[in-house]
Parts: structure tokens; C-alpha cells; sequence
């Protein structure tokens, strides 16, 4: 048995049947009780614990120690007895809410309710209303506006106001499609919206009308028009101008009827759609982002969704003024559509809540998670628009369940269920079990999340990367590449990440390119015939994929494709397996090291770093705790860089190794730039920890430089500076995904550069002997593709290359390489720096006036230790100073630790001859406390 299924079985054997109550007493394994029981060492059982933690087999217990159980003990038993349902009691509350909104459907038109009539959709209502009168049919309309500004809802307006002026039949409903639906295949979305003669193709065994005709003297809303193909657009506009249209494969009959049509798009009409077809639509109607709209419309807006909520659980709900702001402030992609969803979240929380009071549902600021809590501070961030917002709100927003709202009967936005009663009878089930209330909202709210995530995920109303991989490959080959993801996952018993969808998709496209023109490869590589027999579980997915391609797509799959698609999933996999380089930043002061965090986890979205702040009253060992704590972490079994400022900090990474076994690299000087570089580097150069620490070591911000010494370069940096240029793409075949990542390079360094640089297009089999062969007469600059190679050059992944900062990562791998010919100098002197950091981190203290007294100090103590110091120490020992000096000069040492000082060591009477210079120069002394951690820093 491996050591992994090992310390899992014990931890199963021995946990899987906690209670909760025993679990919150601390039942639960630690890392020193497996150690001593299996005879394991204990950095070996913490990496298998973290693993299957990883895995989810095993969950980590909060508290200290750190304790671990099955994740089977959290997971809820089946229940054993039947319990009345809480939808009993809201059946009646919802019948009596669908006559009160068909009342209001009976009663008004929808642009009586719409918020904007009189502000920001003011013309877009003029505009309606003007295509809908226009004599004799009305005029063709195309809506415009960002992922869920509204546009539905505006085409149902439009709808409803046609039959509420006797236009349209009060009796009919409108017609509504959306192209995206069939978008993958033209043949059939043609012939929803035309309708085929029998025989039109093959499965046309009968003839079927189509929408055009469905619609006759009614309107037909055509949501993302821009997914329909060029010629189903010349056929539409054929429709416009004549009213007669021929379903697919009928030549003799052309059929005519009387529809007003409303498109919608999200893409700009003059790059999406033809021109031909624009000219054909004479009222175009744009909507507003929901961020580009009044305040007091957006708050109006925010009422009606919660009025539609409270309608929903005949309560009232009462909302403080900041989740006010911070619902606002959330939406960023999604407008009207994303802060729908954000308050369903909110109100199912604050719903579970209050299910004990049944005339009121709070909704405050802790009930929000944690991404809704930040919208409060990317309002904060705008002063005029939060005084603006201000201006509208009350300390606490009360919304009664009687508010008149509308809601439209078919809404992409709107749950397929009912969030409440789901809630609802799962508290009933689990009181009824007799869990505590704290661990009946720990249940729900795994549930609440995983509905609401599921939901918007599959309707697509999340930012996701298939937009644009969407430009690269058909939308019926990323439908394939799904199908094949969850059947690889289903059969592995693995998850891969968003990356597989990326190289698959890429891959079957190239395949299928190949298998259409007839060169699809059939000789067999002997080779790696021999790699597939360590494979043999992604081989076996390989041939169901096969058998999948060829039941449900007609392709046919060689062999020897089969052993590549094996070698894919296997470097997928590999590439799963690997974490991040984790980043810690600490410093001295109360905010110094959270503040460059904050700035580079906004320019860069970064994770996997954190900050630690030594306040000047903090002593080392409380520190060393809490830095400690921060590397464990951030580490992700790639190692961690430690980026202080200066003093004992320096001295943490060393002590912290060897306590975790944790690779960590430390740099001193940090700055908000260098933590910035750190975190790019981290992303650009496939995260290696020791590539991202040179990389840095000679790092002196992003300004240009003072102008450097005459320098001469050695042999080898000469040779290696005159090798023409290279860069290598990587895939299963090298034919095809590498190619399109050839061309993808070519383009960018078209227009980049005028230097020659290769490319080269290589596949996974003998993948290091070619790699070799490249180098050794060129310079490899990058790789790209879906494996790493081992030589030392940054490694750009698909999902990098061909997102849309793609073209600036592979700009920024030649200009690394054009920093580092031009930079093999001397780094700047010491001195200057120092004197620049003065300048930047101590608010009272002259700069000019101080670094000769500092540098001063620091020769002395070299001169009576009969030593140099090294950069390192001497730079550290001079900012330590600055800070005690400014520390004397307030009055406020630092504590005395309780370790006695040796006042008898050479370091402490070099320190003490030193500090004369102080007291002659400055005429202040030094107290014993400080003089403490002076005496570390030398002596380290």
C-alpha cells in the first residue's frame, strides 16, 4: 500500500464515523498522531495530509492543533423518517402571488414599470414606440446592449405594449429564439427559424414549419442574432424586404407572411453582422450598462429585485444601507442580470436566517459573502459616485412583499426552481434530525452556493475563457471537448482545470482539419507504442473517446490518434498535479506589507500571496509566528518566496526551512514594484521557484536606470547572446496544435520586432532529444504548448496564449530576454540605494544628511569585528538603524525580550563602539532593547 492510502485508511478508520458535536470538542487527528502511529516522519504525513486534502478525500479541522478527519463525517446521512415539507405552507402565498401578476400583466404596460422611462431609457422607449406605430406593419428593431443590461425584458415591453394598443392579438404570446442555441449548427438553426421540406437533408423525413411562419401576424424576438451564419442572414433580409421566404430544400413554393421581427446582440452590428443585413433593420436601439446608468436608477432597480424576492416569501425584507452599496459596487460583467443573482445569494442567506420571525428578513453586512463584501470598497473606491449613492439611501432600506412588481414568464436570469422552498425543507429535514441551528446553516449555505453556482454557470452568465476560444475552433468542437472532459474525468476519478478545454478543443479541431483534407496519420511509431503501456487508464479513456467521436459525430479515429489523445490526457494531468510558487510579504510598520499586497492583488489578481506587518511593538518571535503561519499558507508544494524589508525578518526564511521542510527563497529590500514583479514572474514563468528568485535578485524597479559602467561581456555570454533566436511549440502531434500556436506567435512578433526569431513546432514523443537538438544552435527564448520542457526559459501555457493578454506575454518574453543581453553589469551602488530607500520608508528622518552617518556606522563595526559585511547584512543592519533612530527620537523603543543580551560577545562591543558615533554625532543613546536586535542582525 502506497504511503498516501496508508495515512488515508488510518484517518478514514478513525474519523469517518464523528458526530458534529464530537468534532466541535476537537475529536479529529493530528499530523503528530498519525507520525507516531504509522512510524511515519512527520513532514512526510503533513505532505500526504495536505494531498487528500487536496483530493477532498480528507478535510482540515479549524482550530490548534491543526486536526484532520474523513470528509465522509461532514457529509448529511439520508433521513430516517418522513417530515412535513415547508412548500405546504407556501403554496397559497404563491397562487395568490401569480393572480396579482397577471393583474398587472392585464392591468398596464410593461413601459409603465420600466425604470429609466423618464431618465436613461427615455429615447430607447421613443424609439419602441415608433418602430411598433410606423405605418403599415411597424419597422424591424435591434436592440443593443452588454450581457444582461436588459434586453429581454425590453423586446417583452415591446410586446406587450403592441397587444395592450390592439396591434398584436391580446391571445398570442410572442415568438422567441435564440441563435446561440443551434449556433454549432447552422443546418438545423436555419431550419428552426425557415422550416425544410422533407428530404431538405439527411433526418428530414418529414417537412416541419418553421418560426417565420409560426410568427405570422405576431413578432419574433431573435436573441443573439449575431450567431446566425451569413447566409441565414441573407435569407432573413430577403424576408424583410419582400415578406416571402423558402424553407430549406424547397424550390418551387415560397411562402409569405406578415412578422415584426426584434433582434438582440451583445457584439458591435458593423463587425458581427453583414451590412447588407443592418441596412435591412432601421431602428436600432441601444441599451445602457447598468454602471453607465443614474444612481437613483440603479437603486430603483435594486428595490424592484428585491421587491420581486420579497414577493416571492411574503415577508418584508429590511436591507442595511451597506449591503446596499456593496450590491451595487458588485457588478462588474454581468449589469442588471449579475446583481439579480447577487441578491437571490443574499436573500437565500438571510432567508435561512430568519426562518424562525415570519414577518421580517434582515439582510447586514455579514451575511454577504465575501465577493459581495467587496463591492462596498469598488464603490468606496469612486467618492463623487458613492456621495451620489448616498443621497438616495437610508440607514436601512424596508421592501413590503405588497410592492406591485412584474415578472416576466420565460427569464434566462430567473431560477428553474424555487431557492426558498428547497431552503426551506432542508431546514425543516435537519431540525427535525436534531442538528443544531449553527450546523443547519453550514449545510444550506454549501447548498445555496452550489444551486446558485451551477445555475449561472451553465446559463453562462459568469465570465468564463470560451469567448475566446470561441475565434479559434467551432463551438460543435468546444460541445465535443466538454462531452470528452467529463467522460475523462468520470473514468480517471481526477478533475482536471479549465486548461484541458483549451489544449483538447485545440487538439480534436486540428485532428478533425486533418481528418476532412485526408491526412490523418496511420503509421505507427514504435515508440510511442512503448510510452502507452505505462498509460493504460488514459488509454482506455482514449478508445471510449474514439467510440464516442464515432457514434455521435460519424468521425473516425485511427489508432495512432488514440495513443496521442493518451499522451495528452497524461500531460494534462501532470500539469494539474504541479501547485504555485507562494508568496509571503513582511515588513516593518502597521500596513507596509498589506498596502503592496492590496496594490498587486488589484493590478494583477493574484492569490496566492499574503502580507505579514510587524508593527514596531511586535517582538521578532511574535513575528516569526505569523510569518510561519503565512508560508504554510501560501505553500503549494512548489515552495514559497519571502520578500522582507529588512532587520531580523532577513533571518526567518533559513529558521522557517528547516521547521516545514518548505523550499522558501528570501529577498530583502522588498518593494511594492519588486512584489509586483515577483507576482507577474510567477505567472510567466511556470512558476519555478529558483527561476522566479534569480530573476529577481538583480531587479531594480520598472523606471529607467542611471547610466551604467563600461562592462565587457565573458565568452559564454557573448556565444550565447550570438545564437540566432528561438521560440518552441509543443503538442501532442506537432502538426497541429503547435502549428496554430506557430502562426499565433508569428503574427504577434510580426509587427514586434525586426530580429529573426525561429519557430519551432515539435511533438510530446522524444520531446527532450528535439529540445536538445534545438539548443544547442539556438537560443531558446520560450516554449509554448500544452508540456513544460526542463530547460530554464519561461513556459507560456494555451490558456495564456490565446486569452487576450496573450499578445503581451509573448512581447514580454522577448523583452525579458533583450533586459538581460543589455544587463550583465554591475548592479547600482549600494550607497544610493540605500540613501533611495531612506527617502521612500522614513517620513522624519533628511536622507542626505543621514546615509553618511549610517554608512559610518556600519565601517566601524566592520573595522572592530576585522570583517566585511556582506551586502546583505550591511544594507539590513543600515535600514534597521533608520528605524531605530526614528524609534529614539519618539520615545517609543522596542520591548525588551525576555532572551538575556551577552554583553561579553565581540558583536556587542562593536555595537557599543559604533553607537559613540551616534551619541557624538546625534547626541541621543541607544537603549538596551534595541541594541538586542542589533546585535542579531550583525551576528547573523
Amino acid at each position: 500500500m502506497k504511503r498516501k492510502d496508508l495515512v488515508y485508511q488510518f484517518v478514514k478508520n478513525h474519523t469517518e464515523n464523528l458526530t458534529s458535536d464530537e468534532i466541535e470538542f476537537g475529536s479529529g487527528m493530528t499530523t503528530i498522531e498519525i507520525s507516531d502511529a504509522l512510524n511515519i516522519i512527520r513532514n512526510n504525513v503533513s505532505k500526504e495530509l495536505n494531498l487528500l486534502v487536496r483530493e477532498g478525500k480528507i478535510v482540515k479541522l479549524e482550530g490548534r492543533p491543526v486536526r484532520y478527519a474523513d470528509s465522509s463525517c461532514l457529509k448529511w446521512k439520508p433521513l430516517s423518517k418522513i417530515v412535513k415539507s415547508y412548500k405546504d405552507e407556501t403554496l397559497v402565498k404563491e397562487q395568490v402571488m401569480e393572480q396579482q401578476n397577471d393583474a398587472i400583466k392585464n392591468d398596464h404596460n410593461l413601459f409603465e414599470y420600466m425604470i429609466g422611462s423618464n431618465g436613461s431609457l427615455k429615447n430607447q422607449m421613443e424609439q419602441a414606440k415608433a418602430a411598433i406605430f410606423y405605418p403599415p406593419k411597424g419597422l424591424n428593431s435591434l436592440v443593443i446592449g452588454p450581457t444582461g443590461s436588459g434586453k429581454t425584458f425590453f423586446a417583452n415591453a415591446m410586446y406587450q405594449y403592441s397587444q395592450d394598443k390592439g396591434i398584436i392579438e391580446p391571445s398570442q404570446s410572442m415568438i422567441i429564439f435564440n441563435c446561440a442555441d443551434y449556433s454549432q449548427n447552422p443546418q438545423l438553426l436555419m431550419s428552426h427559424l425557415f422550416g425544410h421540406a422533407k428530404g431538405a437533408y439527411t433526418g428530414a423525413t418529414e417537412a416541419k414549419d418553421g418560426l417565420l411562419l409560426k410568427a405570422d401576424n405576431n413578432m419574433l424576438f431573435l436573441d443573439e442574432i449575431h450567431r446566425l451564419p451569413p447566409e441565414g442572414q441573407e435569407m432573413l433580409f430577403y424576408f424583410m424586404d419582400t415578406g416571402t421566404f423558402q424553407p430549406m430544400g424547397e424550390t418551387d413554393k415560397r411562402y409569405s407572411a406578415k412578422v415584426r421581427i426584434i433582434c438582440a446582440t451583445t457584439e458591435d452590428p458593423n463587425s458581427a453582422l453583414l451590412k447588407t443585413f443592418v441596412r435591412r433593420i432601421p431602428i436600432t436601439i441601444q441599451l445602457p450598462a447598468f454602471n453607465d446608468r443614474p444612481a437613483k436608477e440603479r437603486i430603483q432597480l435594486l428595490k424592484l429585485l428585491l421587491s420581486i424576492e420579497a414577493k416571492r416569501i411574503d415577508k418584508r425584507i429590511v436591507v442595511e444601507e451597506n449591503v446596499v452599496k456593496a450590491l451595487l459596487g458588485s457588478v462588474t460583467y454581468g449589469n442588471i442580470g449579475q446583481l439579480k443573482s447577487s441578491i437571490q445569494l443574499a436573500c437565500a442567506k438571510a432567508f435561512l436566517n430568519s426562518m424562525d420571525n415570519n414577518e421580517e428578513m434582515l439582510i447586514n453586512m455579514e451575511g454577504l459573502t465575501g465577493e459581495l463584501q467587496e463591492g462596498l470598497i469598488n464603490i468606496a473606491r469612486n467618492r463623487d459616485e458613492l456621495n451620489e449613492i448616498s443621497n438616495y439611501l437610508e440607514p436601512c432600506m424596508t421592501i413590503q412583499p405588497k410592492d406591485s412588481v412584474y415578472i416576466l414568464d420565460k427569464d434566462s436570469y430567473e431560477l428553474p426552481f424555487n431557492l426558498y422552498e428547497i431552503i426551506g425543507d432542508k431546514a425543516v429535514m435537519l431540525k427535525d434530525e436534531g442538528l443544531t441551528q449553527e450546523d443547519i446553516e453550514n449545510f444550506i449555505t454549501t447548498d445555496i452556493n452550489l444551486h446558485l453556482k451551477s445555475f449561472y454557470k451553465t446559463n453562462q452568465l459568469i465570465p468564463n475563457n470560451e469567448h475566446n476560444l470561441r475565434d479559434i475552433v467551432e463551438q460543435e468542437v468546444i460541445t465535443l471537448t466538454k462531452e470528452v472532459w467529463k467522460m475523462a474525468e468520470e473514468h480517471l476519478g481526477y478533475n482536471f482545470k479549465q486548461n484541458f478545454l483549451y489544449a483538447m478543443s485545440l487538439h480534436l479541431s486540428s485532428f478533425i482539419k486533418r481528418s476532412k483534407e485526408g491526412f490523418v496519420q496511420i503509421k505507427q511509431n514504435s515508440e510511442l507504442d512503448k510510452l502507452i503501456l505505462n498509460y493504460q487508464k488514459e488509454y482506455e479513456v482514449a478508445i471510449i473517446i474514439k467510440n464516442h467521436m464515432k457514434d455521435n459525430y460519424q468521425i473516425i479515429v485511427p489508432e495512432v490518434e488514440c495513443w496521442y489523445l493518451t499522451m495528452l490526457l497524461v500531460s494534462l494531468k501532470e500539469q494539474n498535479d504541479l501547485g504555485d510558487v507562494g508568496i509571503v510579504v513582511a515588513a516593518h510598520g502597521q500596513s507596509t506589507a498589506t498596502s503592496m499586497v492590496q496594490v498587486v492583488s488589484k493590478l494583477l489578481d493574484v492569490k496566492n500571496i499574503e502580507a505579514v506587518d510587524m508593527p514596531l511593538e511586535m517582538s521578532p518571535q511574535q513575528a516569526y509566528k505569523l510569518v510561519l503561519e503565512a508560508i504554510r499558507n501560501v505553500n503549494e508544494d512548489k515552495g514559497v518566496l519571502l520578500l522582507v524589508d529588512m532587520g531580523s525578518l532577513t533571518t526567518f526564511g533559513v529558521k522557517a526551512m528547516r521547521e516545514t521542510d518548505i523550499l522558501i527563497q528570501t529577498l530583502d529590500m522588498v518593494t511594492t514594484p519588486l512584489v509586483l514583479e515577483a507576482a507577474r514572474k510567477t505567472s510567466l514563468m511556470d512558476n519555478q521557484l529558483d527561476e522566479v528568485y534569480w530573476s529577481l535578485k538583480n531587479f531594480r524597479g520598472y523606471s529607467n536606470l542611471p547610466e551604467e559602467k563600461p562592462f565587457s561581456l565573458t565568452a559564454p555570454q557573448q556565444q550565447k547572446i550570438n545564437k540566432p533566436k528561438a521560440i518552441i511549440t509543443i503538442c501532442s502531434t506537432g502538426e497541429g496544435t503547435a502549428v496554430r500556436i506557430k502562426q499565433r506567435v508569428e503574427s504577434v512578433l510580426e509587427d514586434f520586432i525586426d530580429e529573426t526569431i525561429e519557430i519551432f513546432s515539435i511533438s510530446l514523443v522524444g520531446i527532450e532529444e528535439e529540445v536538445t537538438k534545438i539548443s544547442q544552435n539556438y537560443q531558446v527564448l520560450a516554449t509554448a504548448g500544452v508540456a513544460k520542457t526542463s530547460l530554464n526559459v519561461p513556459h507560456l501555457s494555451l490558456e495564456e496564449l490565446f486569452q487576450s493578454s496573450g499578445d503581451e506575454k509573448v512581447k514580454q518574453v522577448i523583452l525579458e530576454q533583450q533586459y538581460a543581453e543589455g544587463n550583465y553589469a554591475a548592479s547600482m551602488d549600494t550607497k544610493q540605494l540605500c540613501e533611495e530607500y531612506l527617502a521612500t520608508y522614513f517620513t522624519f528622518l533628511n536622507p542626505r544628511k543621514f546615509i553618511n552617518i549610517l554608512w559610518d556606522y556600519t565601517e566601524i563595526i566592520e573595522e572592530k569585528l576585522n570583517k566585511t559585511l556582506s551586502n546583505s547584512v550591511q544594507i539590513g543592519l543600515l535600514m534597521h538603524m533608520a528605524g531605530v533612530i526614528e524609534r529614539v527620537l519618539f520615545r517609543d523603543p522596542l520591548n525588551q525580550p525576555e532572551e538575556e543580551l551577552d554583553k561579553t560577545s565581540i558583536y556587542y562591543q562593536a555595537i557599543k563602539d559604533a553607537n559613540l558615533l551616534l551619541e557624538s554625532k546625534l547626541n541621543m543613546s541607544i537603549p538596551d532593547s534595541e541594541l538586542f536586535y542589533i546585535v542579531k542582525i550583525v551576528d547573523a
